[in-house]
């Protein structure tokens, strides 16, 4: 992107080419509690999507309302997964950087809330380096889900990235303790997992997202 492209973009992500975006934000955030109320009422999550099939518990824990009190740009709704609960298969489409390293394609198949599988299209030998680090960051510490649209597209900045309305971001490694999240690591390092192109989010088997449009919720 030129300059002038890139400051839209980056506008566009944080609402302020809104007639009120301190306006748009608390919608926002209002928006985000409901959907925090739904999620806190239920015990399994199931994530489907090309090459994924994944469950996880988040029976008792807490959600975080990112909703652009803490950074910029914001627009997520993401808790600590029951440490021994992920169990099936997810892919990782939207590549990432970190520490100048790109890592694209990365498959992992869980049991009992383990990695015992990964592998990556790019970059495979950095992420079991990342999941070797030490004991905890072969589990899940973050379950995260997008809700900015204002967003359109990845750019390899995580920070944007994984607020992506329609995908949601797993973190391998620690957790938040304001979720309850128990997993202890030297890693958190999140990937993004697109469902807008026949992907589908469930709470107890109610969908709540399919091709990545919410149902019943209204991000803007």
């Amino acid at each position: 992107m030129s300059l002038a492209a890139y400051e839209e973009f980056v506008f566009g992500a944080m609402a302020l080419n809104e007639n009120d975006p301190v306006a748009f934000w608390r919608k926002k955030g209002e928006e985000q509690a409901r959907l925090i109320e739904r999620l806190e009422q239920s015990r399994e999550i199931r994530i489907v999507g090309p090459e994924t099939d994944l469950t996880l518990s988040i029976e008792s824990r807490k959600f975080l309302n990112g909703d652009g009190m803490h950074n910029m740009p914001c627009g997520e709704v993401f808790t600590g997964p029951i440490e021994d609960s992920a169990n099936g298969e997810v892919y990782f489409g939207i590549p990432v950087a970190v520490g100048g390293r790109e890592v694209s394609g990365v498959k992992l198949r869980f049991e009992g809330g383990k990695v015992v599988e990964a592998s990556a299209e790019k970059g495979e030998e950095y992420l079991n380096a990342m999941l070797d680090a030490d004991e905890g960051a072969r589990y899940l510490g973050e379950l995260g889900i997008g809700t900015n649209y204002g967003i359109p597209r990845a750019t390899k900045n995580i920070l944007f990235d994984e607020k992506l309305g329609g995908t949601v971001h797993l973190a391998v490694g620690r957790s938040y303790e304001k979720t309850g999240g128990k997993n202890e690591s030297s890693v958190h390092w999140d990937l993004i997992c697109d469902l807008r192109e026949g992907g589908e989010l469930y709470a107890d088997g109610e969908l709540l997202q399919e091709g990545g449009a919410f149902r019943g919720y209204d991000f803007g």
